[in-house]
């Protein structure tokens, strides 16, 4: 790879609580794209103009990441809904970005789910051509964030909605190339988490819990906000990326 996209979550908080280290305004200016919270598992009116304000200053794409209405368990637990609901409620968090993003003559540049939305869209194939349905109707350039090979991909491939495959940094895979669902994550290894990404970028595999290594395509790198020690590992990881020649960069 010569070119890649990393990406991290931001506008996690909700008033005056902060969610991990409370690292934003470091960790912006290292990364290209943001999936920023859009209120229903973090964030609210006031951080989401800031967070928006502040990946505009330092040229980060700008990408809405809709949650479950789980204020309490940060989006991490299942919900068990219809899909219209669960369509209903990220078509009501996009647009509220959307609006902020407006506010400074921006565009979105992408969408991502999050936590357990994330992997019920990426499982469940009825709600995810639904999903990718409805932003065919809304806005069918919006990029899509999504693993490869999940039915969120496969649906947004048979619709024709442009996507981001992602590959998670400060998360383990396991052999069915899935990412390893945990509700908290311990501190990580900056060099060893850096080492990971850069493999997976010039040889296309990683390592899994199984200890057996499996091919992994993908053209954004996720290095969640939340995860302790999480400016860290970004650091170390666009250090590595940079030294190794491949630029990191948004991918529209």
């Amino acid at each position: 790879m010569k070119t890649v996209d990393l990406n991290s979550d931001m506008g996690e908080g909700f008033g005056p609580w902060t969610i991990g280290d409370g690292v934003d305004a470091a960790i912006m200016p290292l990364i290209s794209s943001a999936n920023i919270a859009t209120g229903f598992h973090a964030g609210d009116p006031n951080i989401m103009r800031r967070t928006v304000e502040l990946a505009l200053e330092h040229g980060v794409g700008i990408g809405a990441h809709p949650g479950f209405r789980d204020l309490v368990g940060f989006g991490r637990r299942h919900i068990n809904a219809p899909a219209v609901e669960l369509i209903n409620d990220m078509l009501y968090q996009l647009g509220a970005l959307r609006e902020f993003a407006r506010l400074y003559g921006a565009r979105l540049q992408h969408i991502k789910p999050h936590g357990a939305l994330y992997m019920h869209l990426a499982r469940d194939e009825q709600a995810a051509h639904a999903f990718v349905e409805t932003l065919q109707r809304i806005d069918p350039e919006l990029l899509l964030f999504c693993m490869p090979g999940s039915a969120t991909w496969r649906a947004a491939q048979k619709l024709g909605q442009p996507t981001v495959r992602e590959f998670y940094a400060d998360r383990d895979y396991d052999n069915s190339g899935s990412i390893v669902f945990i509700r908290r994550v311990t501190a990580l290894d900056p060099q060893a988490v850096a080492a990971k990404v850069l493999r997976a970028c010039q040889e296309g595999r990683v390592r899994t819990v199984e200890g057996d290594d499996i091919e992994i395509a993908f053209d954004s790198v996720c290095i969640h906000s939340d995860t302790p020690g999480a400016l860290a590992l970004v650091q170390a990881t666009r250090t590595a990326l940079l030294g190794a020649g491949i630029a990191i960069k948004a991918p529209r």
